[in-house]
């Protein structure tokens, strides 16, 4: 199974020499789980095409420092996308970014939190013991870099992750084939450190020592990717 990662966003400039593009955090997240799939990378961010969707295989959508309520010149296209891929029932996954950029296509209510950043790794519940995630802990902790949150999600979505901070952090979409998550499955710990650290001066010094403090517990990023390709394997089917 070919992934097209649809790309919205790229690792920090200060950071990118050090960790690489997005698309490898990815890559290297999805061949860990041995499912075998292929990748080609459609950089959206940077002008290039979306591609025509009787091609493509699944998808995953990434992280990215817009916001849904950017007037971006790939945002409106990108919209269309994910709405044609649903109604394809073509396997789906945003993450962070494409989280949310998916619940705001879909209909759901996207905006900066008033809860401020979320860094660091956080725990999240299982809410309703969703198929892909069957036999997990009742929670998972998976790293996380955020301002903006779904704050109502789409009525085709049900919520399958969510915290204190973070209500809508997993949608499961009606149609069986579109998954989303707010947290970052793809995220070593050392770039989640990293990546906390450059927020240092723009959120408070005790969330940034809260979010380096965090990386002490366990990480189920591995569990999480895991359930997400089989999900998506799944669904191609």
């Amino acid at each position: 199974m070919k992934l097209t990662i649809v790309q919205t966003g790229e690792v920090p400039l200060p950071l990118r020499d050090r960790f690489g593009p997005y698309r490898k955090m990815f890559e290297a997240m999805f061949d860990r789980t041995g499912q075998g799939f292929s990748y080609e990378t459609v950089n959206v961010a940077d002008g290039e095409p979306f591609p025509d969707l009787a091609g493509v295989e699944g998808i995953v959508i990434t992280g990215s420092a817009a916001g849904v309520y950017d007037d971006l010149p790939w945002m409106n296209p990108l919209r269309s996308f994910i709405r044609d891929a649903y109604g394809r029932r073509t396997p789906m996954l945003g993450v962070c970014f494409g989280h949310q950029i998916m619940a705001d296509a879909l209909g759901g209510d996207v905006r900066k939190s008033e809860k401020g950043w979320g860094l660091g790794r956080h725990s999240y519940r299982l809410i309703g013991q969703p198929d892909l995630l069957r036999g997990a802990p009742s929670s998972v902790a998976v790293a996380c870099s955020h301002q903006d949150q779904v704050i109502v999600p789409p009525s085709e979505a049900e919520v399958i992750l969510a915290s204190d901070f973070t209500p809508n952090a997993g949608l499961a979409y009606r149609n069986g084939a579109a998954l989303s998550f707010q947290p970052h499955p793809e995220f070593e710990d050392d770039y989640t450190l990293a990546l906390a650290e450059m927020r240092r001066g723009k959120a408070p010094d005790a969330v940034v020592d809260r979010a380096v403090d965090s990386i002490s517990t366990p990480s189920d990023s591995g569990l999480v990717a895991n359930a997400i390709a089989r999900f998506l394997a799944r669904s191609g089917i």
